[in-house]
């Protein structure tokens, strides 16, 4: 039968921490459903982030996916708006545009304190509402997580940025957009923007919404831009393999778009720790029935990394061992399934941002020989017959598939 599914945890590992005895988070939750893929299969590590290419969840959960960086990535903006259904003209290019919290010039808060999807889909219509044109129109995603697209030939993706989670506490002075080339279009795109910023800036900090928050949302924050993107085929790529997604945010969905894979939309998916765990997993466990591959991914741990809260990022992996992985693999258990964990990237709460280290992996599966690790961690996976993974080996691994 070769089905297969992968849980993946979104920024779970982390460094050792002295307060937790030397332990990672992960070290120290109980985790004995996520060791038992350990014990029963493989272990490994497998790079997601090469150099060359941003630190973030859409560059790594590609190279998940098994597609190359190099010959596709097309920036989180065009991916995200493919997650929405935006269809995007050839010379339409796509941001993602975060609501953030700046207080006296510093970039406080790069979600807005997780700020409600009701209050940001408000907030995206207002912008849209005065400051929408034929160049630019305003898109409302999920919480923080938005979207603002440049039409026209007058503009270029050829624009460097400062990544938002990657630069809290930072003097927004010291994180403007730059050229990446001395075109025209380039210079006009960052002058565009750079204005459109301060002008946005001005109405969200007077909006009644962010009157009595502590963590307004005040400013608007484009970043990772380009355009339309193209992708292989999942199915085409791998022997004609279909694949179902699970997921609350925009930038998953877009990667299974592009990839012609099957979506599947939970209600109350939010992407933060009050996520409709249960129908998540109940949604895993039905597509197990009907696709060779599902993919869960969970955003909440990647979040609290960001937060810097270590009890929060333990309290969600023990969420995601107990509510999506255990009901999932105890649901399938006997039927032959093949059962991969691994993050997309580590955030350690120390830097609150993602990092290049390869994340620790393991599979268990009736094609996986078992090897001497008998528990899942950032420590132990290295030591796994898996070995270090690049390319389309995670994957090719997990569906029973000859390596390229």
């Amino acid at each position: 039968m070769n089905k297969a599914v992968i849980f993946l945890a979104d920024g779970m590992a982390d460094d050792p921490l002295p307060e937790l005895g030397g332990k990672t988070p992960l070290e120290a939750v109980p985790t004995p459903y996520m060791d038992s893929i350990a014990a029963h299969g493989a272990s490994g590590t497998f790079l997601t982030l090469p150099e060359g290419f941003p630190t973030s969840s859409d560059a790594a959960n590609m190279s998940v996916f098994g597609y190359s960086l190099a010959e596709c990535y097309p920036g989180r903006g065009p991916i995200e708006a493919v997650g929405q259904g935006i269809n995007l003209a050839e010379d339409d290019i796509a941001w993602r545009c975060n609501l953030v919290t700046v207080i006296d010039g510093i970039l406080k808060d790069y979600s807005s304190g997780h700020l409600e999807k009701e209050v940001s889909a408000v907030l995206m219509k207002e912008l849209q509402e005065k400051f929408g044109t034929d160049d630019v129109t305003f898109h409302p995603g999920v919480s923080y997580r938005n979207l603002l697209v440049l039409h026209g030939k007058k503009f270029s993706a050829n624009v460097d940025y400062f990544k938002p989670d990657s630069s809290q506490d930072e003097h927004i002075d010291n994180l403007k957009l730059s050229t990446l080339d001395d075109s025209k279009e380039a210079v006009y795109t960052v002058e565009f923007l750079h204005k459109l910023m301060k002008d946005t800036a001005v109405f969200l900090q007077a909006h009644p919404l962010n009157a009595k928050r502590e963590a307004p949302a005040n400013s608007i924050w484009p970043w990772s831009p380009g355009k339309k993107p193209h992708f292989q085929p999942f199915s085409e790529k791998y022997n004609g393999k279909t694949a179902a997604v699970i997921s609350a945010v925009d930038v998953i969905f877009g990667i299974a778009k592009c990839a012609k894979s099957d979506v599947i939309y939970v209600e109350g998916a939010t992407g933060f720790l009050d996520t409709n765990y249960a129908g998540k997993a109940e949604a895993a466990i039905k597509a197990a029935e009907n696709h060779d591959l599902v993919y869960v991914h969970v955003e909440a741990i990647d979040e609290c990394g960001h937060m810097g809260d270590v009890n929060l990022k333990m309290r969600a992996i023990s969420d995601f061992e107990n509510k999506i992985v255990a009901p999932v693999m105890s649901a399938l258990e006997g039927k032959g399934y093949t059962f991969a964990v691994l993050p997309d990237h580590p955030v350690p709460v120390k830097i609150r941002k993602h990092t290049r280290t390869p994340v620790p992996v393991a599979i268990c599966g009736p094609h996986i020989k078992p090897d001497s690790v008998m528990s899942y961690s950032e420590r132990l996976a290295p030591q796994g017959s898996l070995g270090y993974m690049k390319g389309e080996e995670f994957m090719r691994k997990v569906l029973n598939l000859p390596a390229k």
